[in-house]
């Protein structure tokens, strides 16, 4: 069931591919870390009873919804108030001139930077505490300690996102070389800006 929920196009996907396929892979990493940092939290809250106070409480549970909302919306649109903003000074850049070699470095690419993104994503989406509430649950033993066997379940669950993001990752140093042109990274950012903020929206006026 994780799995599948792994290999399903999603929010994560979207963020680990574009970071990596930037060059940045110490911050693609931190990312990944981010994310399952978060994972670990709401399968930790799971087991010890805490999240079923989340959807059980309507307020609580709508007071995460439009916080994580705003934050996506607030994140794909700066994506693409960048692109249009940096488009003019890019276009003249040329391909050989080294200024998108350096995609990989500075103060972009940090391992912290990125697991800041990736666990402020994963905690601000009550959808992921939803899950785990009604799946988890249901695979743990009756006379097993429920953190113990919450914490390693929630493990096989992270094993398997770590896995696919090594392929995200490779994937995303593969297209790499054909994202130098100024133009190329402004059309990823532009879609992964309008992915995050369409996810963000849609968080909002779900049900």
């Amino acid at each position: 069931m994780v799995g599948l929920l792994t290999l399903t196009p999603g929010l994560d996907t979207a963020l680990v591919l574009r970071t990596a396929a930037l060059g940045h892979r110490r911050r693609a990493w931190g990312v990944v870390l981010g994310i399952q940092s978060g994972t670990v939290v709401w399968g930790m809250l799971t087991s010890l009873g805490v999240t079923a106070l989340l959807t059980a409480s309507h307020l609580a549970y709508e007071a995460l919804r439009w916080a994580g909302a705003a934050y996506l919306v607030w994140m794909g649109g700066r994506l693409l108030w960048a692109t249009w903003r940096n488009s003019v000074d890019e276009c003249p850049r040329t391909t050989g001139s080294g200024a998108e070699v350096k995609t990989g470095t500075g103060a972009g690419n940090t391992l912290l930077g990125g697991w800041r993104q990736g666990i402020a994503t994963n905690l601000l989406n009550p959808k992921m505490g939803a899950f785990y509430v009604a799946v988890l649950p249901q695979f743990i033993p009756t006379n097993a300690s429920h953190l113990a066997a919450g914490v390693l379940l929630t493990g096989i669950h992270i094993l398997l996102a770590v896995i696919w993001a090594c392929a995200l990752i490779t994937l995303g140093h593969v297209l790499r070389d054909r994202l130098q042109r100024p133009s190329a990274r402004r059309c990823l950012d532009r879609i992964t800006g309008t992915v995050i903020a369409a996810f963000g929206l849609r968080l909002a006026l779900g049900e």
